[in-house]
Parts: C-alpha cells; structure tokens; sequence
C-alpha cells in the first residue's frame, strides 16, 4: 500500500458512489453539443434578414431587374 493509498483511502471505494452519474468530461462535451445546436436557428434568422433587408433596399432603388451579386 503506498503512501496516497494510506492518505486518500481506496479509489476503487470512492469512486462507488459516484456510479451511474454522468462524468464532468461528458457533461462538457454535452453542454458543448447543445450551444453548437442554439445557435443555428438564430444564425438562419440573422442570415435570413440580412436577405430581406438587402432585397428591400434594391426594390427601393427603382431597378427594373435584379443586379448581379
């Protein structure tokens, strides 16, 4: 047994009773996951009125056709 051992008890017997509970490396990667998931809608959004707005804009300035982009 060596000195750790004697000082921090028996790691199989600690770690016991944190079994079945999701590990704090899963929870980030989870966490991680999620946010690259939220912001997708709202990019869309942004992007999407960034269209609108742009579209409106060149109807405003009295083109008869729409200019290249």
């Amino acid at each position: 047994m060596s000195f750790l051992d004697r000082l921090l008890g028996n790691d199989h017997q600690r770690a016991e009773k944190y079994a079945g509970r999701e590990s704090a490396s899963d929870r980030a990667a989870r966490k991680r996951r999620e946010s690259h998931h939220r912001g997708g809608a709202q990019q869309a959004a942004r992007a999407g009125q960034a269209w609108e707005s742009r579209d409106r804009d060149q109807d405003r300035a009295g083109r008869w056709y729409r200019a290249a982009r």
